[in-house]
C-alpha cells in the first residue's frame, strides 16, 4: 500500500459516517427519523416503487500507464443493524419495549450500523473486465443488560462490483460500478435494511498513476470531459503530489482531502461546523445528554468528548480558514502586534494603519494607491464573477487575528470610486487574487 493510504482511509471513514446521526443525537429528534443521507444503494426496484434509493453508483477514472498498470482497492459501506430492546419478564420470557432503564443506564430501540469492507485484489488492467461479488451474511446477537436484553439483528446484503477498461487518447479509462443485487424489498423498512449505506471506494494503482478529473493536465482535458459519474465523484486521495490513490465518494470533495488537525473526532452531523456543533452539545441539558447516550454508542462518545474538551482544544476549532489550493504566503509588510498586547486590546489597533500598510504580491509591494488587476478565485461572493480582470485601485491593506491578509480596493472605472473610498466601502480580496500592475497611478488626494 502507498504511504498515503492511512490518510485516505481517515477521510473515507468520515465519508462512511457522514449524516449517520444528526444533532441533537436523540432517537426522538424529528431529523433522526429519516437517516442515511449519502451513498445509499437500495435493493432492485426500491427507487421505482418509492420505498428506497437507486440500486447503483458508477464512476469513470483515468489512468496514465507507466508500465503494466494494475488496480486494487476496497468497497466500503455500512450494514444496518436494528437494536431491539426487551424487558425481562422472568421465566425466560421477554417483552419488546421502546426503552429500558436500569439505574443510570438507558437503552432505546434504534438502528445502528456495522462497517463492511470488501477487498478488491490487485488485477492487471489488461485482464479486465472483472466482477467482484459482495456478500455480507445476516446475523443476530443477544446482549444481556440489567432488567432485560438487547437484540441486534442484521439482514444479509448482496451486491457486485464491476470493473472494465478502455483506451482514451493515450490514457486508460476505468469504469467501476457498484450495484445492490439483493432481492426486491416489500416496504421501506426492508429496503433500508437490505441497502448498502455510505457506499464508496478506495482505489490504488501500480504501474501507472491516476489523473485528476477536477484539474486535469492539458493533454487529458478531453478524456476527462468524456468521463461520466453516477451518484459519486472520484478525487485524488493521499497527500498532495500523490497520484496512486483515488477516493470515489458520494459527497463532493476536492483532490487530496484531509481531516483538519483541529478536529478531535467525528460529529457525523452532515456538513456542520465543528465549533458551532460542539458549543450546541455543551448547552444540552443532562437529560438531553442522557437520551443521546441511550440512542447510540457513537453518540455517547460525542457527548463524552465534548464534555471533557479543554478550553485550548475548543479554541483550536475557532477561526481556521483553509484554501486547499493556496500557495504558501509570501512575506508581509504588515506590522506585528507587540507580543505583550492581546489582539482584542484597543492598543493593538495602534500597531496597524490600513491606509499605510502594505503586502508583497509576487515580489511587488502593494499599498494604497497601487493599481491591480482582479482575479477572484475564492468564490466567496457570486458577484466576484463580475470583477474578474477588472482594474482596481488599492484603498487599504488589512491583517486579521489569524494572520490572514486582505486588500481593500475600488474599481477604477466605477463612477463612484472616490465616494466609495471616502466612505470606506471597498471590495476585499486576498493577495493571491490580485495582480499588481507595473505602472503607477497618480497619488490620491
Amino acid at each position: 500500500m502507498s504511504s498515503g493510504w492511512d490518510r485516505a482511509r481517515a477521510v473515507a471513514d468520515a465519508v462512511l459516517y457522514e449524516g449517520y446521526l444528526l444533532y441533537p443525537y436523540r432517537a426522538t429528534s424529528g431529523k433522526n427519523q429519516s437517516r442515511w443521507q449519502f451513498g445509499v444503494l437500495g435493493p432492485p426496484g426500491a427507487e421505482e416503487s418509492g420505498i428506497g434509493e437507486n440500486a447503483s453508483l458508477c464512476t469513470q477514472v483515468l489512468v496514465r500507464p507507466l508500465g503494466a498498470p494494475s488496480v486494487s482497492g476496497v468497497v466500503r459501506f455500512l450494514q444496518l443493524q436494528h437494536r431491539g430492546v426487551e424487558r425481562d419478564l422472568g421465566g425466560g420470557r421477554y417483552e419488546k419495549v421502546d426503552e429500558l432503564r436500569a439505574g443510570p443506564d438507558r437503552w432505546l430501540s434504534w438502528d445502528e450500523a456495522i462497517e463492511c469492507e470488501i477487498a478488491v485484489d490487485a488485477a492487471p488492467v489488461s485482464a479486465l473486465p472483472l466482477a467482484v461479488d459482495i456478500a455480507v451474511p445476516a446475523g443476530t446477537d443477544l446482549e444481556t443488560v440489567d432488567g432485560g436484553r438487547l437484540v441486534r439483528g442484521r439482514r444479509d446484503l448482496r451486491g457486485r462490483l464491476s470493473i472494465a477498461a478502455e483506451p482514451d487518447d493515450g490514457l486508460l479509462r476505468l469504469t467501476l460500478e457498484v450495484r445492490n443485487t439483493s432481492s426486491p424489498a416489500a416496504d421501506k423498512n426492508e429496503a433500508i435494511a437490505t441497502s448498502l449505506i455510505g457506499t464508496h471506494l478506495l482505489l490504488e494503482v501500480s504501474g501507472g498513476e491516476f489523473v485528476s478529473l477536477l484539474e486535469p493536465p492539458g493533454a487529458a482535458v478531453g478524456a476527462a470531459g468524456r468521463c461520466r459519474q453516477h451518484r459519486c465523484f472520484p478525487v485524488l486521495a493521499g497527500p498532495p503530489g500523490d497520484h496512486d490513490l483515488v477516493l470515489v465518494s458520494p459527497i463532493i470533495l476536492y483532490d487530496h482531502p484531509e481531516i483538519a488537525e483541529q478536529s478531535k473526532g467525528a460529529l457525523y452531523d452532515s456538513t456542520e461546523i465543528d465549533e458551532i456543533l460542539t458549543l450546541r452539545i455543551m448547552t444540552m441539558t443532562e437529560e438531553e445528554k442522557a437520551q443521546a447516550r441511550a440512542t447510540d454508542p457513537l453518540a455517547a462518545q460525542i457527548i463524552d468528548r465534548c464534555d471533557s474538551m479543554s478550553p485550548e482544544a475548543m479554541l483550536d476549532l475557532h477561526g481556521v480558514l483553509r484554501n486547499p489550493h493556496a500557495a504558501a504566503p509570501g512575506p508581509a509588510l504588515l506590522p506585528e502586534i507587540p507580543p505583550d498586547v492581546d489582539w482584542w486590546d484597543p492598543e493593538a489597533d495602534n500597531a496597524v494603519r490600513p491606509e499605510l500598510d502594505a503586502v508583497l504580491v509576487n515580489g511587488t509591494r502593494v499599498a494604497r494607491g497601487s493599481r491591480v488587476r482582479l482575479h477572484p478565485c475564492r468564490r466567496a461572493d457570486a458577484q466576484d464573477l463580475f470583477y474578474a480582470d477588472r482594474i482596481a485601485r488599492v484603498a487599504s491593506v488589512h491583517g486579521d487575528v489569524d494572520g490572514g491578509q486582505h486588500i481593500g480596493v475600488v474599481l477604477e472605472d466605477d463612477p463612484a470610486a472616490e465616494l466609495h473610498d471616502w466612505y470606506g466601502r471597498c471590495l476585499y480580496f486576498a493577495p493571491d487574487e490580485v495582480e499588481p500592475l507595473i505602472e503607477r497611478s497618480p497619488k490620491w488626494k
